[in-house]
């Protein structure tokens, strides 16, 4: 069968980047659209496709287990709040939680990136711990165990649902054209080749060291920015919601679940773990963590390619090669 004729034709990526801006356009329409719960439930889509296309960044082009994703969101998330209980602007506490957490990752990823494989995947899931321990102990700065509120802004429900759906929208876009540029850049080529082999990657003249950290601040700097948001948005923090353990476990599987190493992969599966996961919880309250982690297990290892394996056998869309 031709390429032209076959159903599984692989899309140019020119098509994928206008139904990607038409969901962007949906989303933003959807407060004059519906109600308060579907303007929430977007929001919580765009906050997880930033995250997943953060950690795609690492864990899918450098092929790093990295689970940090629940530390940098909480450390954004305190840096946030505590900024804007001084008196920081909103937005400006933002923007300072997501230079905190980038410097912070740069600076982690010196030390952490010299391990490989699951002893990677250890140091994260132990940096994770020891942030989580530090704000449940210090008490005189984060509140502890109880936490810190945060001031709730002014206007209305209706208006701070807005405010909140297209802060991370804005961010969800950010992160998009960062994954775009990447992947199309020689940042994007060098980490695919660590990905595929890091010690050959090394002895081709690939500076390994500098695109890894590169790229684990880049999985980060957004991370940070969607906690501060998230903190504004439910007006309170605590350490076990902030450095939550589900959190960095859930993100991975979105990006696996779409495709990783790719633009969209992260995208689409991150709509699909959201919606599903709303679909499963309302059907089985009770059970709804185990039937859902059940069908996310039996989805990842029935397709290996993610979601998009489904549509490019050939090429991953979102690949450099992709757009040809």
């Amino acid at each position: 069968m031709s390429a032209a004729a076959s159903p599984f034709r692989p899309m140019r990526a020119s098509s994928a980047h206008v139904l990607f801006l038409i969901w962007v356009v949906l989303l933003a329409a959807l407060p004059f659209l519906a109600g308060n719960y579907y303007v929430r439930l977007a929001t919580f889509l765009c906050m997880y496709a930033t995250l997943a296309l953060s950690w795609n960044f690492i864990g899918g082009y450098a092929g790093y287990p990295s689970f940090s994703t629940a530390a940098f969101v909480g450390l954004g998330s305190y840096v946030g709040a505590l900024m804007q209980n001084a008196g920081v602007p909103m937005v400006l506490a933002w923007i300072a939680a997501t230079l905190v957490v980038g410097a912070f990752a740069t600076l982690a990823g010196v030390a952490l990136l010299r391990l490989r494989g699951h002893y990677f995947a250890i140091g994260s899931i132990a940096m994770v711990e020891v942030l989580r321990l530090l704000a449940s102990l210090w008490t005189d700065l984060t509140g502890g165990g109880e936490g810190l509120n945060v001031a709730i802004l002014p206007g209305g429900a209706d208006f701070a649902a807005r405010v909140f759906l297209y802060a991370m929208l804005a961010v969800m876009v950010c992160a998009w054209l960062t994954a775009l540029l990447v992947d199309r850049s020689r940042l994007g080529f060098g980490l695919r080749c660590i990905g595929q082999n890091e010690d050959a990657a090394d002895m081709v003249g690939i500076g390994i060291e500098r695109y890894k950290t590169a790229a684990y601040a880049l999985s980060a700097v957004y991370c940070g920015t969607v906690g501060a948001i998230y903190a504004s948005w439910v007006s309170y923090i605590a350490p076990d919601d902030a450095f939550s353990i589900l959190l960095t476990l859930k993100v991975p599987v979105m990006a696996m679940l779409g495709g990783v190493g790719t633009v969209y992969g992260p995208v689409l599966g991150s709509a699909a773990f959201v919606l599903l996961e709303e679909t499963v919880w309302a059907r089985f309250l009770d059970w709804h963590q185990a039937i859902l982690g059940a069908i996310v297990v039996l989805l990842v290892f029935a397709l290996p390619g993610g979601l998009l394996g489904l549509r490019l056998p050939a090429k991953r869309l979102g690949r450099g090669g992709a757009s040809r």
